[in-house]
């Protein structure tokens, strides 16, 4: 299976990028290919930037990826309770070449974030609205608190319950 896995996020030290790539590590017989939406910058959408520059190499690019995978991991940054503005620009521009950008490939959706909430917001509305880009979601989860659920140095989730849930939704993948 051919495995894409990305981080909603334009952070370097994103820790919903430590979340998806472990994720994915855990998906058995996956060739995984980990994605930075930062080599995916393009100018803030608008219909005026659309007609002027119609649709840019960077969102053809983003959306062939999403087509040559076999399954999707997105684990989002909330940020001020909605999606990061560079992943919603990247979203944007993309669905504008397919509304049905995700391929009805199978996903899971994921999020975290250093506080108890765990980025929910943010995650109910990816889980939400995602069927209607096409997306297949088997699962969704949230890790809350993130560095108390998982040790950075060894990149891995210390807390056995979430680590349980996290191996079930990734189970639905295959």
């Amino acid at each position: 299976m051919k495995l894409l896995a990305f981080a909603a996020s334009s952070s370097s030290k994103s820790i919903n990028k430590q979340l998806a790539t472990y994720a994915a590590s855990l998906v058995p017989n996956a060739t995984v290919e980990i994605l930075d939406i930062n080599d995916y910058e393009m100018p803030l959408f608008s219909q005026d930037r659309e007609d002027e520059l119609g649709q840019p190499e960077a969102a053809k690019a983003f959306y062939a990826k999403l087509g040559q995978a076999d399954a999707i991991i997105i684990s989002f940054a909330e940020h001020n309770g909605s999606y990061t503005a560079a992943y919603k620009n990247l979203f944007d521009w993309t669905s504008r070449i397919d509304m049905k950008l995700f391929q009805n490939k199978p996903m899971v959706l994921l999020a975290t974030s250093p506080g108890p909430g765990g980025a929910k917001t943010v995650l109910a509305a990816a889980t939400a609205s995602a069927p209607y880009f096409a997306a297949d979601v088997k699962a969704s989860l949230s890790i809350p608190s993130f560095f108390d659920n998982f040790d950075s140095d060894k990149q891995e989730i210390t807390n056995l319950d979430l680590l349980d849930e996290l191996q079930s939704a990734l189970a639905q993948l295959s």
